[in-house]
């Protein structure tokens, strides 16, 4: 088995019952991720994988601080025993710190999980933004609205993905741009 079919069998007995609407995100960000593997090459496997497990840290039996990216990510590492490039991606995706700074979590954030390779990080970014609550692609703007309404102007999130915008916005535009180049290369245009 994989590292991608492991990690779909853990997101699925961590999301699937307690939060099916998380698990149905994750069940869409992982075919993006899917949809990657030309770009990837043979990092698309950890990449599926970090995608499956992005979100585990919504599950109620894991929030330990309240924000997802590090308790989903220390849970890979202390009780998984997860590929340490796998809990870097989940701690880092959709460019966490910028929570993590609104949650005084900065400084555990980035001492306990460096940062991964900087492609991998967008690519997830853009699988996980471009993927609706419900696991169906849409726009990456529509994506940003969506948070926005559900949370409202003034909460902690909303404020954290305006501070995003500009990186999740340039991940985005990074991988559809890598995608274009790839189908280029491909078909010999």
């Amino acid at each position: 088995m994989g590292q991608a079919e492991w990690a779909r069998e853990l997101a699925r007995a961590i999301l699937e019952e307690p939060l099916p609407r998380r698990w149905a995100h994750s069940q869409g960000v992982a075919a993006r991720a899917e949809s990657l593997a030309p770009v990837l090459g043979e990092e698309a496997d950890l990449l599926i994988a970090s995608a499956w497990l992005h979100d585990i840290g919504y599950a109620p039996d894991l929030i330990d601080t309240g924000f997802h990216p590090l308790d989903g990510a220390r849970y890979l590492r202390d009780v998984i025993k997860a590929d340490d490039r796998l809990c870097r991606l989940v701690a880092h995706h959709t460019c966490a710190v910028n929570e993590a700074r609104n949650r005084d979590l900065f400084d555990a954030l980035t001492s306990e999980f460096d940062q991964e390779r900087p492609e991998l990080v967008e690519a997830l970014t853009y699988c996980d933004m471009t993927t609706s609550p419900d696991g169906v692609p849409l726009d990456v703007t529509e994506r940003l609205a969506e948070i926005h309404s559900r949370y409202g102007p003034e909460h902690l999130v909303s404020r954290s993905i305006t501070a995003s915008t500009p990186c999740i916005l340039a991940a985005v535009k990074a991988v559809e741009t890598a995608l274009v180049e790839t189908r280029q290369t491909r078909t010999g245009r």
